[in-house]
C-alpha cells in the first residue's frame, strides 16, 4: 500500500493480461475499488482480505472502460460488497456485452455479464471518505473511457487511454486513434505532478508521459 497525499492506494495485478485493480481509501476508511480484474478466486480473495483486514467501508466500484479484463471482477464485487458498476453511460452496453467479448478473444470462462448500476457522464464528481474524483472523458481506447481524477491528492487512473510511454490500442470495437488523440490532449493540461495510475504497468506521471511518451503534446 502506498499514500499519496492522504490518499491510500493498494494495487492488486489481476487476470491473465496483467490488469492493475485498485482499491482507494482514505482516513474515513472509506474505500472505492478501481476497474476489479479479478478473475481468479485468489484474486477476489486478496481484494476482500485487503479491505476486511484495513476495516475499509467499500462505496464504490469504477470502472474507467467496460473491457473484459477490467470487469472480471465485477460479480464478485456484487456479491461481496452490495456494489454494482459505475461506468461512463457510453460503456454500459460494453460491460453488458461481457459474455461476447469472451467470445471474440476465445476465452472459455464462465463470467455472467455485470449488472451496471450508475451510468457517469463527464459532469460527475465522486465522492471516496473526504476526497473528490471528477469524471474526465477519455474516449478513443473505447467510447466510454474515463479519468478518475482526484485533484487533491494530484492522482488519475487513467484505465487504457494512457500508460507509461504509451498509450491503449484503438483497433477494437469502438476505439479510434484520432478521438483517442483528442483525449490526451485534453488530459495533457492535467498539472506536470499528475501521478498517473495506468489499467496495466506501472505508474507514471504526466509530466514524464509529456516529456518522453510520443503520443502526448500540451
Amino acid at each position: 500500500m502506498k499514500e499519496i497525499n492522504g490518499l491510500k492506494i493498494e494495487r492488486f495485478v489481476c487476470n491473465m493480461v496483467q490488469e492493475n485493480c485498485y482499491v482507494v481509501s482514505d482516513e474515513t476508511n472509506e474505500c472505492a475499488i478501481i476497474d476489479c480484474g479479478a478473475l481468479y478466486p485468489e484474486e477476489q480473495q486478496a481484494i476482500a482480505n485487503y479491505i476486511q483486514n484495513n476495516h475499509l467501508t467499500a462505496k464504490h466500484l469504477l470502472c474507467t472502460h467496460g473491457h473484459f479484463d477490467h470487469i472480471f471482477g465485477n460479480n464478485f464485487v456484487l456479491k461481496e460488497f452490495g456494489l454494482k458498476a459505475e461506468v461512463h453511460q457510453s460503456d454500459a452496453q460494453l460491460i453488458e456485452s461481457l459474455p461476447q467479448q469472451m467470445q471474440m478473444f476465445n476465452l472459455q470462462y464462465e463470467v455472467p455479464a455485470p449488472i451496471v448500476g450508475r451510468m457517469l457522464s463527464g459532469e460527475d464528481v465522486i465522492s471516496v471518505g473526504n476526497h473528490q474524483f471528477s469524471v474526465i472523458g477519455t474516449p478513443g481506447h473505447t467510447p466510454g473511457s474515463v479519468f478518475f481524477y482526484c485533484a487533491e491528492a494530484h492522482v488519475a487512473f487513467s484505465g487504457d487511454t494512457l500508460f507509461k510511454q504509451s498509450i491503449g490500442r484503438t483497433d477494437l470495437p469502438g476505439g479510434s486513434m484520432f478521438i483517442l488523440i483528442q483525449s490526451l490532449r485534453k488530459v495533457s493540461q492535467l498539472p506536470d505532478e499528475t501521478i498517473i495510475m495506468p489499467g496495466h504497468g506501472p505508474e507514471t506521471t504526466m509530466g514524464s508521459e509529456l516529456a518522453s511518451n510520443p503520443y502526448m503534446d500540451r
